[in-house]
Parts: structure tokens; C-alpha cells; sequence
């Protein structure tokens, strides 16, 4: 058979059509002929991915008729789409035509090319990524756009898509090769896992150059300022240069100066196909996307899920000090930087005994008074609840690592879930902290509610108004494999709708931060209104010094 680069048979396919080429093409035309083993090609909606990849398809088999492929997409009718499209191509390619390389046999969702000896394996097999394929075998596996929301929306369907996926190590030929096509639609995106193997990537971002702002009426940014959108949805509006802003370049910057403010800025260099994707067009399809993550997920390539994120980590303020004991006037107080905490809290969410529970979380918040939250520790307690030596003595388990942090913190009373463990957690906490010779409280709360609904009250309002601060350690402790901290990712992945996901983080903190009592803050005693005269008498003015020493 004639051996040609497959840039050159795309190229002849292309002229048959009157096609105009766009340079990106080529680049992906030599990424496709040469990925190795494992490769990863992310392209924006639009730029003619499946399309290359039913070129694709007709030029393997037309270079090795015996060459199988099996090809799945998120369903059977898409992955069909693919079939039917490589089936095209071969019919009206040139040299396809000139080599005799058509499709000899089968439907479209298994078929073969003349030339094919297999009798078992089709030239296309064409699946979705939830159907079965056990017993196939395959050169090549194609996973086209497998990542939808329809089958990544709760913990179980992302478990089972990387489940068939794990299957398709026994469907592929020794030496074969695995592809995957698509847009990211999560935080938790496979693409993401793919990277992490080692793959061979080309993603193709609508616009390379990036730069957001919020809130702003001047910018800075370090590349040519193309194109500058404001908001996004019905809201959104592409920004005219000379009438919405100006822009002074300023040695290797760029500063942005707008006519007025706006609360969403995303400003971009030049665009993979201008000639395609003009101003207009781009304009239109940023008022279509319902979300600034729907965005960013299917034109920018950014791991993130399509919908909102209810709560957001992003909007916790971080802070890296530790609270200290100060003793003045005969009293202790206790400061956080330079704010002076009122309240501490602590909640215990125990695992034990509860069906779809993996993690023992603490979480740890103080207070100041004007109404800030400091989300201080967050802790998954390993181990035994309880472990004794061999007179009966508690000696270990979860409680000693509990009673550890109400010693370091000075915690004077925490509040502990006993859904699904009854007393015994209670109980046994009250003995180590015997054992310690520690004095705190312990209260029990059974929790009948929804939690969803219990997480967001607590959580969302201080979060949303910027009272909701956070410990850097509770950021810098990235799970195995992830590049954030599990609190970080529970939080993105958190859905009001999904009763069944890993939310034992978040059920802590909310009845951390609901123990404490709202009080009304200096901020609102700046100003006393219609005072009325104090005629009582008092017992005179008083001088008295601070001591702040240890």
C-alpha cells in the first residue's frame, strides 16, 4: 500500500472539498500521526475536531486495511457520528478511491474494509464508553468526547466511566494505542488523570493568551490586549476599544483604562481561527454560556465544571497565623493576628458506624467579633475510635488525637454528631479527656435534617460576604494525585441536588460555624442612635494599667 503523511492525505481531502485550511490543522494533523501510545487532544467546540478525526480514521485504514479501531463517545449515536463520517471520507477521498479502500461489509456500527482479514473485530467498532465491549480487541481505542455531564454528575457515574475505561487495558492489542478527544466538563476531570500518565498532549485553547479581573477599572496585563469581554450570559458584551476602554503600553505592559467599571473582565490575545471565530461570533456564544465555568471549561480548556459552583474555595481568604493567649487585666484573651477571638468551636462528624462514610472530620473555627469565621483545622481522624492497654486504660484511637487538638487550642467545649454511633463516641472522648486531665465540654446533636441544606446555610452566607476566612493548612494538604486540598476539591465538587458525595469535610464546618452565636460586632457600635440621658449615678472613673505579659 502507498505510504503518505497523513497532513498529505488530509490536505488532498481538503483541496477535493474547497476547504481552507487553517495552519492549527497541520499541527494537529503531525500531533495524531505521531502520539505514541497514549495522547491527548483538547480543541475548543467548533475547530473541526471530529472531523479531522474521521479523516483520521479513513487514513489508518487506508495505510494498514488491517488495522482496527475501536471507537467510543459519551453514547452509542455518538460514537456513530464518527462511524458514518469515516465511511464518507473513504468513499470520496482520491486516493482511497484510486487504492480501492472502501467499506466491504458490516452496519455502521461495526463494519470492515476490503482488504481487512479479521473476522471478529471490526475495521470501526463504534460504542459509547457505557455500552459493552467485552471480548472486542483493538489496535487502537479512541475515546471521543467520553466526559459529559450527563455521565460525570455524581460521585458513582465519574467512578463507573473511569471504570470502563480501566477495561479497555484488556480490549487493547499489546504495542496498541489509546486516544482521547474532548473539553473538560469538571474539576475532577479525567483529562486531568490522562496528564498524569505521561501522555502526549496538544490542547488548543480558543485563546492562548488569558487575563481576568473583577471588579475593576483599570487593568494590566503583559501581552497585546485583542479582544476584552465584559461579563458573561445575556450580560455579556465584547468591548470596543476607543469607546468602552483604552489601553498606554507601558514598557512590556499593557494598562487598560475603562470608561467605567465592571465587575467581570476576561481580556485575551489573538484567537487559534480569527477567521472563523470573529469578534461577533465569539460575542454571541459568550452570551449563550450560562456560566463564566461554562466558559472556561469549553473554550479555554480550564478543568471546570460547566454549572455554577455553589460554593466556591476561591472566595475563602487565606491566613497563615496561629491564635495566642494573652493575659491583661487579670483576664486571658485570645488574638488572631492582630483581631481578638470571642468564640472557638469545634465539631466532630465520627464515620464509625455510619453506611457511606470514610473520613472522621474535625473541623476547628474561631470567631471574632465582627463576625468573621476562621476555618482553623480541618481533620480526618485515622484509626480506631477508642484503643485501650490491658488494664481498660484509653491510651489511643481517634478520641487522643482529638483530645491532642482541644489541648494545643484551648477548646472549651465540642459538639459531636452521633448519627449512626449512638453514645460510644461521646462516651469514649469523655474518658480520654479524663484520662488527660483536660476540661472541656462535650455535647451530642443528632442531625434529622438535610444535610445539603444544613451545609448550605452555614456555609454559603459567609462565604458569599467574605466573612469566611481559611488556614493555610487546611489548603496545603493536597490528596495523592490532586492538586488540591480534599476540602478544596469537595467544596468545587459540592451539589445541592446529589444526596450520595464526599461532604463529611463540609458537614463539619457547617456545624462548626453554626455553634457559635452571631453577635453584633464593633462595626455596629460605632454610632449610638437617639441616646437617651444616663441619670442614674456610678461609681466614679477608675485608671487601671494592662499588663499583656505571659
Amino acid at each position: 500500500m502507498m505510504k503518505v503523511s497523513f497532513a498529505a492525505f488530509y490536505l488532498i481531502y481538503a483541496e477535493t472539498l474547497n476547504w481552507i485550511v487553517p495552519d492549527f490543522h497541520l499541527d494537529v494533523c503531525d500531533f495524531l500521526e505521531d502520539y505514541g501510545t497514549l495522547g491527548l487532544l483538547m480543541m475548543p467546540r467548533g475547530h473541526g475536531k471530529s472531523t479531522i478525526l474521521d479523516i483520521y480514521n479513513a487514513w489508518k485504514l487506508f495505510c494498514n486495511p488491517e488495522h482496527l479501531i475501536l471507537h467510543q463517545g459519551a453514547t452509542d449515536p455518538d460514537a456513530y457520528k464518527v462511524s458514518r463520517g469515516t465511511e464518507q471520507v473513504l468513499e470520496r477521498h482520491p486516493l482511497s478511491n484510486l487504492f480501492g479502500i472502501k467499506k466491504a461489509r458490516g452496519e455502521t456500527q461495526k463494519w470492515w474494509v476490503s482488504g481487512c482479514t479479521d473476522v471478529r473485530h471490526g475495521s470501526i467498532h463504534a460504542r459509547g464508553i457505557l455500552s459493552n465491549v467485552t471480548g472486542s480487541r483493538a489496535n487502537e481505542i479512541q475515546n471521543d468526547d467520553v466526559e459529559v455531564p450527563s455521565n460525570i454528575g455524581t460521585p458513582e457515574a465519574r467512578e463507573k466511566l473511569r471504570y470502563r475505561l480501566g477495561e479497555q487495558s484488556f480490549i487493547l492489542i499489546p504495542g496498541g494505542q489509546r486516544l482521547f478527544v474532548g473539553t473538560p466538563h469538571t474539576h475532577d476531570s479525567l483529562y486531568t488523570d490522562i496528564k498524569k500518565l505521561g501522555a502526549k498532549c496538544l490542547v488548543l485553547k480558543m485563546y492562548e493568551k488569558e487575563k481576568r479581573f473583577e471588579s475593576v477599572s483599570e487593568a494590566i496585563v503583559d501581552f497585546d490586549p485583542v479582544y476584552v469581554f465584559s461579563g458573561i450570559g445575556s450580560q455579556a458584551k465584547l468591548l470596543k476599544e476607543g469607546i468602552n476602554y483604552k489601553w498606554i503600553k507601558q514598557g512590556n505592559v499593557y494598562k487598560i483604562i475603562f470608561t467605567e467599571s465592571h465587575y467581570l473582565i476576561d481580556v485575551y490575545g489573538e484567537a487559534l481561527w480569527p477567521e472563523r471565530f470573529t469578534p461577533q461570533v465569539m460575542e454571541e456564544r459568550r452570551r449563550e454560556c450560562r456560566t463564566i465555568n461554562e466558559w472556561d471549561s469549553q473554550y479555554q480548556l480550564h478543568a471546570k465544571p460547566i454549572g455554577d459552583v455553589r460554593l466556591d474555595p476561591d472566595k475563602m481568604i487565606p491566613y497563615d497565623c496561629e491564635p495566642v493567649l494573652r493575659r491583661a487585666n487579670g483576664r486571658y484573651i485570645m488574638l488572631l493576628g492582630e483581631r481578638q477571638i470571642v468564640g472557638i468551636t469545634m465539631r466532630w462528624d465520627p464515620s464509625s458506624g455510619k453506611l457511606k462514610s470514610d473520613i472522621s472530620s474535625v473541623a476547628l473555627v474561631l470567631h471574632d467579633d465582627f463576625g468573621n469565621k476562621y476555618w482553623h483545622r480541618s481533620v480526618a481522624l485515622t484509626g480506631e475510635v477508642v484503643t485501650h492497654d490491658p488494664q481498660g486504660n484509653i491510651i489511643g484511637g481517634q478520641v487522643w488525637q482529638l483530645c491532642d487538638l482541644i489541648e494545643e487550642f484551648n477548646v472549651p467545649g465540642i459538639t459531636i454528631e452521633t448519627n449512626g454511633i449512638g453514645n460510644f463516641a461521646p462516651a469514649s472522648l469523655k474518658g480520654a479527656l479524663k484520662a488527660r486531665r483536660i476540661r472541656c465540654g462535650v455535647n451530642e446533636v443528632h442531625n434529622s435534617g438535610n444535610k445539603n441544606k444544613r451545609i448550605l446555610e452555614a456555609v454559603e452566607g459567609p462565604l458569599m460576604s467574605g466573612l469566611l476566612w481559611v488556614h493555610t493548612s487546611v489548603i496545603d494538604t493536597p490528596e495523592e494525585g490532586e492538586n488540591s486540598s480534599r476540602q478544596y476539591k469537595n467544596m468545587r465538587m459540592f451539589n445541592p441536588a446529589i444526596s450520595d458525595q464526599a461532604d463529611d469535610d463540609l458537614d463539619s464546618l457547617a456545624g462548626a460555624i453554626t455553634d457559635s452565636p452571631e453577635r453584633v460586632g464593633k462595626i455596629h457600635r460605632t454610632n449610638e442612635v437617639n441616646e437617651r440621658p444616663n441619670w442614674r449615678t456610678d461609681g466614679g472613673v477608675a485608671e487601671a494599667t494592662l499588663d499583656f505579659n505571659d
